[in-house]
């Protein structure tokens, strides 16, 4: 009784001095996100990283164009896409209005738009093949046709390229790669790109779309993963696509070097990505303008270059709630800075500490978020650094000289297939017959090249003699050492521990 009596008096005393019993903290509760597949595969890597602490992130990768339209809808808690809402499709006319459901936009990831292809030389791989803009763009609006085109062997002076048809791959679905890739298209090479469109019976001035035209090149995909998986076919030589550099690096798969400004020749790894999005133009809601990105001059620079956005609630609607607005902030502050450690392994590249703190700055209008958690003194993000907005940047190499504009080329592989061009051929007959060595006449393989000839590795190689002591016999006497341990370390450890009780 006298328990009860004392709850109540301090509650009466509570209210008499204006306060009111504290709210229950805002705990992490499961949440759904739609959109991107350009971002999927760092947002799929994300989710695993924040699994350890039991929270529950789902994703769903059905293209920028369904995250935009399924967040206006309240169908998802957030959102990913990499344009924005407010932009008319030119391509179709179709409109794509702000939602009435309050929002920001919030950049999470940086990356490149690369072009993942399949072709061979003979039975070799091709890994190191070079196109320009110029060229990419007339690939994809159907002007260059085969890749033995010699505007294709002016980019490569070093690969006799086949006789094959080139097969154009792009989405059939709504698509913020798409989309980053018509801008790009129609902004360096519009007369192409028009003519293009006008073909397809869209408008003669159509500009960024996120829907390509279907039926006049090539074949549809829909998703990066799909795209990326049908040019990985055997069966789909000569085929190319436009994906995220991440895919080619997931299937082990090369991309094309794109020429830039400077006249170089490079593939978008996280250093060139970040060396180009030096000249990107970040708005006041944090939306991009590429165009100083296109027209970067500094040669370690690839040109189509972005970043990808995550759209916030900034509202309690929709069937959000605090519970589900601290869960969105908490899985933001992580994104942000420790799931960017991540980046650079899986094909993307990390975010500049601008974009961190202002990412930070959005995720703090989340309903639920506590401004504690979203400090960027506890942010671990790799590319923070004193002297420079972007480590990576700062610290980006200048490219070989076999990568400028030229008589000669690179044998290095790209994107998820480094393999080299092999430095001499050598020729065997039968088991123990002489073997002649000669140089390779240029393309970047992997495999046998066929009748006999089998391409090699200009590198040092060691290998292990048939007799002597060898690896594997060190690795057994370890292992027996590590046994005898196991069994008489721990009787020997308890006896010593005795003797010291009994003193």
């Amino acid at each position: 009784m006298f328990r009860r009596f004392l709850v109540v008096l301090l509650l009466a005393a509570a209210t008499l001095v204006g306060g009111a019993p504290a709210q229950a903290a805002p705990v992490i509760v499961p949440v759904t996100g739609v959109g991107s597949t350009w971002s999927a595969n760092a947002i799929d890597e994300w989710r695993r990283g924040v699994a350890q602490y039991n929270w529950t992130i789902n994703y769903d990768p059905l293209g920028s164009s369904k995250g935009r339209s399924y967040f206006a809808e309240g169908q998802s808690d957030f959102g990913v896409s990499e344009i924005p809402y407010g932009i008319t499709d030119e391509g179709t006319g179709v409109a794509d209005p702000p939602p009435s459901r309050a929002f920001v936009y919030m950049p999470i990831v940086a990356g490149g738009t690369s072009f993942m292809y399949n072709l061979k030389i003979g039975n070799n791989r091709v890994t190191n093949l070079r196109l320009s803009g110029e060229t990419v763009a007339k690939i994809f609006t159907g002007v260059i046709t085969s890749w033995d085109d010699k505007q294709i062997a002016e980019d490569n002076p070093e690969l006799k390229l086949p006789a094959r048809p080139i097969v154009p791959v792009y989405r059939s679905d709504g698509s913020g790669t798409t989309a980053q890739f018509t801008l790009w298209m129609s902004k360096e090479y519009p007369n192409l790109w028009h003519a293009f469109c006008k073909r397809a019976k869209r408008s003669e001035n159509c500009g960024l779309t996120s829907q390509f035209p279907p039926g006049i090149i090539g074949t549809g995909a829909g998703g990066s993963a799909e795209a990326a998986g049908f040019v990985k076919q055997s069966s789909s030589e000569g085929a190319i696509t436009y994906v995220e550099y991440s895919y080619a690096v997931q299937n082990e798969f090369p991309v094309a070097k794109i020429r830039n400004k400077s006249n170089y020749f490079i593939e978008p790894t996280a250093d060139a990505v970040a060396v180009a999005l030096l000249k990107a133009v970040i708005r006041p809601d944090l939306t991009q303008d590429l165009d100083g990105v296109y027209h970067n001059e500094d040669k370690r620079s690839y040109p189509l270059s972005s970043y990808s956005y995550m759209i916030l609630p900034t509202k309690i609607e929709r069937g959000l709630d605090e519970n589900k607005g601290y869960s969105i902030a908490r899985f933001g502050k992580y994104l942000l800075c420790e799931g960017q450690q991540k980046a650079d392994i899986l094909g993307y590249s990390p975010l500049p500490i601008n974009l961190v703190r202002s990412g930070l700055e959005q995720v703090r209008k989340v309903p639920g978020a506590i401004q504690e958690d979203t400090d960027i003194k506890t942010c671990n993000n790799p590319t923070f650094s004193s002297t420079s907005p972007n480590k990576l940047a700062e610290t980006a190499p200048q490219p070989p000289d076999c990568d400028q504009v030229g008589r000669t080329q690179c044998a290095t592989g790209t994107g998820g297939l480094r393999k080299d061009t092999a430095k001499k051929k050598v020729t065997t007959q039968g088991t123990a017959g002489p073997v002649a060595a000669g140089t390779a006449s240029g393309g970047a393989v992997d495999g046998s090249g066929g009748d006999g000839v089998s391409d090699v590795e200009a590198s040092p190689v060691s290998l292990e003699a048939d007799g002597g002591w060898r690896l594997r016999h060190t690795m057994m006497l370890l292992a027996a050492v590590l046994l005898i341990a196991v069994i008489v370390g721990p009787p020997l450890l308890s006896r010593r521990m005795r003797r010291g009780e009994d003193r």
